[in-house]
């Protein structure tokens, strides 16, 4: 038994519920993809970065004022999909047949509870009606002029088709049309908007809010408002938004992907003496261990979308782990991103470069 009680003293130290607010974490997208620098002007650029830092501010004041990670999360997305720059909400791009379909979902690493929606074409934040989804408990997923119905039933507020609508958004849709062009060719980017968080209680929480691709038909649905695709959150592991070419991102289940690889890590290291050990030397060297963990999230985030690539697929993802490290992975040559924590970072970005 005196072999085992430092071990036991250690474990003791490591889960003694913290006696101050932990750190909290956010980091957030606006799309990804084919951004060329020479083409942006600087009044453009400055526009974006200041439509970022909005929404990054608003979901750090929750944060930092004590709120929970679902609601810093659903903050942040409400800003962007009132920001006609990002496919999302206002600034939606358009279906082939000219409307404005709208999907998004929204997940708590807590209890995992979920809520998703798409093909909705009235509702002014997407963001705020898969999170009554995911709070009604019945149902993960619901889909046009149902979710429209249960929408009216909660009091979620609703817009007319012009709120949606922007010029740039209509024209994208009569040059892919004249010139039989992909959506590819007309976006340029993936202009989906999504958040991830950690709150001062340690939970995670991850939403995606999205209008699709530039002449979708046929009522496609991408991964934005697929659970596991392109939205994950679980305390165990992490909280992970992609934006990017849903087909791929479905195909691989990017965002449970990536969080059950550091699931599965972390469990597999906890069962050891030998990940006792290195905790041990992160209690002495917390900045290492830190630094390890970060590196380690990455790793396996750069991993996955490698299979992406290799796939055919492009975009990104942004995430944030129990650690409060807040991560972005991307295949572009660009994407619209900040991230905000408790240790003083602030900061947005476009290109890859940044």
């Amino acid at each position: 038994m005196t072999i085992f009680r430092p071990l036991l003293a250690a474990f003791a130290i490591l889960f003694a519920s913290p006696s101050v607010a932990q750190d909290w974490s956010i980091a957030i997208h606006g799309g990804a993809g084919t951004l060329d620098r020479d083409k942006m002007t600087p009044e453009m650029e400055a526009e974006y970065r200041a439509a970022l830092q909005r929404a990054l501010d608003a979901g750090e004041t929750i944060l930092r004022n004590g709120g929970s990670a679902v609601e810093a999360v659903r903050s942040a997305i409400v800003v962007l999909e009132n920001e006609p720059r990002f496919n999302a909400g206002r600034g939606a791009v358009f279906t082939w047949e000219g409307e404005n379909e709208l999907d998004a979902a929204i997940m708590d690493g807590r209890d995992r509870s979920a809520g998703a929606v798409t093909g909705v074409k009235t509702i002014k934040n997407p963001i705020l009606l898969a999170d009554a989804v995911r709070h009604d408990g019945r149902h993960v997923f619901l889909s046009g002029a149902g979710a429209e119905e249960f929408a009216a039933q909660r009091g979620i507020e609703t817009a007319p088709p012009e709120w949606f609508a922007t010029e740039a958004r209509r024209n994208a849709l009569d040059r892919m049309k004249a010139n039989n062009l992909s959506a590819l060719d007309v976006d340029l980017k993936f202009g989906t908007v999504g958040a991830v968080a950690l709150d001062q209680s340690g939970n995670l929480a991850a939403g995606t809010s999205t209008g699709g691709m530039t002449g979708k038909r046929w009522g496609r649905i991408g991964d934005a408002p697929v659970i596991g695709a392109g939205t994950y959150a679980d305390n165990r592991s992490c909280a992970i938004s992609t934006t990017g070419w849903g087909e791929f991102f479905i195909r691989v289940g990017v965002a449970h992907e990536i969080c059950t690889r550091l699931r599965i890590g972390k469990e597999s290291e906890s069962r050891s003496v030998r990940g006792v050990l290195r905790s041990l030397t992160g209690q002495r060297d917390r900045e290492a261990r830190r630094a390890r963990e970060a590196q380690h999230a990455q790793a396996i985030a750069d991993a996955v979308m490698s299979e992406v690539a290799e796939l055919g697929g492009d975009g990104g993802v942004i995430l944030v782990t129990p650690e409060g490290d807040a991560l972005f992975s991307f295949n572009t040559s660009g994407m619209y991103r900040g991230r905000a924590s408790s240790s003083g970072i602030n900061e947005v970005a476009i290109f890859a470069e940044e």
